[in-house]
Order: structure tokens, then sequence, then C-alpha cells
């Protein structure tokens, strides 16, 4: 199991990166929250990671955060949520706002999230109440939820990582649409889109 990687930040497509370890590059699934931690190009970064290992691919997903990851894992016990979905659970919400939703029994919020419906956020509300606190007593929580149209490469990119995340092309038009995309860099974008989202 690979637990952490420490490199030079070499490539930014959200939601992947491919980080330099050595002359190694480990090509990496982020959520938005970290990706909007990440430092600039040719920076030195450290990332927490989890190896998903299926018969026909290694996914490994990375974390700026010990409690991202630990909730990444926790989301993953949760019948019916795959690597895919927690991913876009923990870039559409930060931690402290799906523990608040979990605990306050919010669906409502939920069911905004790409790929959460009435009974996904039932079954998510049910199962993660005894895993919240351990999820969170992991590290310091803390991260923000994301946005994008296409045009510029900031805005292409913001637009593909939305449709990476679940959502449809026509959401996410719509939603860059919405937002200033003009001179904006991709992580200023889909930070103004998930802000959008969440409230």
């Amino acid at each position: 199991m690979i637990g952490s990687l420490r490199g030079i930040l070499a490539q930014k497509e959200p939601p992947f990166l491919l980080v330099d370890v050595n002359g190694v590059g480990y090509e990496v699934e982020v959520p938005m929250s970290t990706l909007f931690r990440l430092p600039e190009l040719g920076s030195n970064v450290e990332l927490r990671t989890h190896l998903v290992v299926r018969e026909d691919a290694q996914t490994l997903f990375g974390f700026s955060t010990e409690a991202e990851r630990s909730m990444f894992r926790s989301l993953l016990k949760v019948s019916g949520v795959g690597a895919k979905l927690a991913l876009t659970i923990l870039s559409g919400i930060s931690v402290d706002g799906f523990a608040q939703c979990v605990r306050n029994e919010d669906k409502a919020t939920l069911v905004r999230l790409p790929g959460v419906g009435r009974k996904t956020a039932e079954r998510l509300i049910l199962d993660m109440r005894d895993r919240i606190d351990t999820a969170l007593s992991a590290g310091n929580p803390g991260a923000e939820p994301l946005s994008a149209e296409v045009g510029s490469a900031p805005r292409t990119e913001a637009f593909n990582a939305l449709v990476s995340l679940g959502y449809k092309p026509g959401e996410a038009q719509k939603m860059l649409d919405a937002v200033n995309t003009e001179e904006q860099t991709t992580e200023d974008i889909l930070r103004q889109v998930l802000r959008s989202v969440a409230t």
C-alpha cells in the first residue's frame, strides 16, 4: 500500500495530478478541496494517499489532510459508495460540512451533490453516523467545495473536472455560465462553482 507521496508537482489536470518522485511520475486523483491547497507547478508537494486495486485498474487517490483521507476511507465502507462517488462527495462539501449533514440528518444538502440521490443520502446518514467522529479525529478538517464554461484553457479544464465528478455536460456548462471565468485560473473557477453549489 502506498501511504503517502512526496515529490515535485509536475502536472495539474483536475482532478488528476502528476507527482514526480525521484524521476517516477505518479498519477494521482484528488478531490477539489485538495486541488485548492496545492502549490504552483514545480513546487514540492506531499499527499496522503489511498490505493484502490481492481482487476482492470489501480488508482491512486491523494489528499492534503489526514481527515480527508480518513473520511474517504469511511465513505468506501458505505454500501453503494465507490471511490468515484466518495471523491465527488469530498469535492462538493468539506469534511466538516459533511459531518454536520450526517449529524443533522440533512438529506436536502447531500442530494445536491452529483451522484447522490435520496436513497444514497439516507444510507450515508445511517451508515456514517457512527464513523464521523473517528474520521474527524484523524486530523483537521476544513476544505471548501467547487466550479467552471468552455472556451479558455482554465474554463475547459474546469468543465472537464466537473464532468469527471459526475455533473452532466449541460449542468457543468450552466454552472460555468453562472460565474466569472474571465482571466481566472482553473482552481479559482472551480472554487466559485463549488461555492455556488454549496449555497
